[in-house]
């Protein structure tokens, strides 16, 4: 290991940050204490802003209780709309089309059960990358609809094990019978950014819905779902976003399917001013509101408030262009001390195709995982041999991600950590 070389990324960590734009925003963070945490991809840090607005609610529910439906700034009965206001830029979406309810899985059942119409084609394809939550909510959705999985639930193949071509995708679309596509944004092992625009096209040109599970890449990367034509979306907020564990999800419908009624439907399902009529009948809202089901979790919902106060105030190409040069800046640093060890790169080199994590790859990936939170380090481990760093352009600094990699450095170079023995890697 060179010294000069250790120094230079040093000195440019140190310049780097101390131009950063954004490094104010790091003191309304709870950052641990001792530890460089870099698994925000899996779940954000607690902020603040999110700290105070769930602080807020509270005392709202203690002064004005059921009074707070309609009393409350802003009032319950509207927030998962008011905070759909908010979130729908980061998605480049019209307002109307985007809610705040549910979560990622119950969200794409909903989706599935509004939009998926099997008839003369009832093929929905995904990848073989996906999150298997994902394809467990596939798979239970056909078997609902009496169709067999095996079937009808096809998957395009990975080219290496780890990243999708566009290639594959498209082609992938002219097999027969294909009548939806679910597709990740961001490949959660990889980090690999797909290209939404391409593909989403190529599936609208031969008349097949497509969704994004945006899952990993809300917050991190500027999205344009109505200009590029997307029917659906789905994703959670409790990773870039930083909305807590378990937060509420959210979904996207494109205008052009709001005549369709929602396919699991419920109170608040209903047109606000038409819901405390009572009636048997539904009377839906407009828009991708009319796909809620049940009544708010207003403590799930509050600390996305503050989140979204402080990526409005960060703005997302400016969180985009420090991701990147984060996530660069480690693969370098990575490339320079650790190729050695037999260190190598699993996510994608060009920023178009990366998300907001790099993925490291090992054979002992799962026991460098834990050997780096023994030493102040938080990453996250994904099988069979994915290392996952994920810096947070609103708190993480470059010169963390340099000492993340030299403390990494240092177990590889001593040669001594555990096996690869399973355990519980959040």
């Amino acid at each position: 290991m060179s010294k000069a070389t250790i120094d230079k990324l040093r000195d440019e960590a140190t310049a780097r940050d101390n131009s950063d734009t954004l490094r104010k925003f790091r003191e309304r963070f709870y950052i641990p204490q001792n530890r460089f945490y870099l698994d925000g991809n899996s779940l954000g840090l607690m902020s603040r802003d999110a700290e105070n607005a769930t602080l807020q609610l509270l005392d709202q529910w203690r002064e004005l209780a059921v009074e707070g439906w309609t009393e409350a700034q802003p009032d319950w009965f509207t927030l998962p709309e008011r905070i759909s206001e908010l979130l729908a830029p980061l998605m480049g979406a019209s307002p109307e089309s985007v809610i705040v309810t549910g979560s990622t899985t119950v969200n794409l059942h909903q989706l599935l059960a509004t939009l998926y119409q099997p008839g003369e084609r009832s093929v929905i394809l995904t990848d073989d990358l996906a999150f298997p939550s994902d394809v467990y909510a596939i798979e239970s959705h056909l078997r609902l609809r009496g169709i067999q999985p095996s079937t009808n639930l096809r998957k395009v193949p990975a080219c290496d094990g780890r990243t999708l071509t566009t290639q594959d995708i498209v082609a992938a679309l002219d097999e027969p019978g294909i009548q939806m596509v679910i597709l990740p944004s961001v490949i959660y092992t990889s980090g690999q950014l797909l290209d939404m625009a391409t593909i989403t096209a190529s599936a609208r040109k031969k008349n097949i819905l497509i969704g994004w599970d945006c899952s990993h890449s809300i917050g991190a990367v500027p999205h344009e779902l109505d200009a590029i034509g997307a029917d659906f979306a789905f994703w959670c907020h409790y990773k870039y976003l930083n909305a807590g564990p378990g937060s509420v999800g959210g979904l996207y419908l494109n205008p052009r399917h709001f005549d369709k009624t929602p396919g699991l439907a419920g109170w608040w399902s209903s047109d606000k001013t038409k819901q405390f009529d009572m009636a048997h009948t539904l009377v839906p809202a407009y828009g991708a509101g009319a796909l809620q089901i049940g009544t708010p979790n207003l403590l799930s919902l509050a600390p996305l408030i503050g989140s979204l106060q402080i990526h409005r105030e960060a703005g997302i190409q400016s969180i985009r262009e420090k991701s990147l040069a984060l996530t660069s800046y480690l693969r370098r640093a990575a490339s320079e001390l650790l190729s050695v060890y037999g260190i190598g790169f699993a996510t994608p080199k060009p920023d178009a195709d990366r998300g907001g994590h790099l993925a490291l790859t090992h054979p002992m990936a799962s026991a460098l995982s834990r050997s780096l939170r023994r030493v102040g380090v938080v990453p996250d481990y994904r099988p069979p041999d994915i290392l996952r760093l994920a810096p947070i352009a609103l708190y993480t600094s470059f010169g963390e991600c340099l000492e993340a990699i030299l403390r990494l450095q240092e177990i590889l170079a001593a040669g001594e950590f555990p096996g690869s023995e399973r355990e519980l890697v959040p």
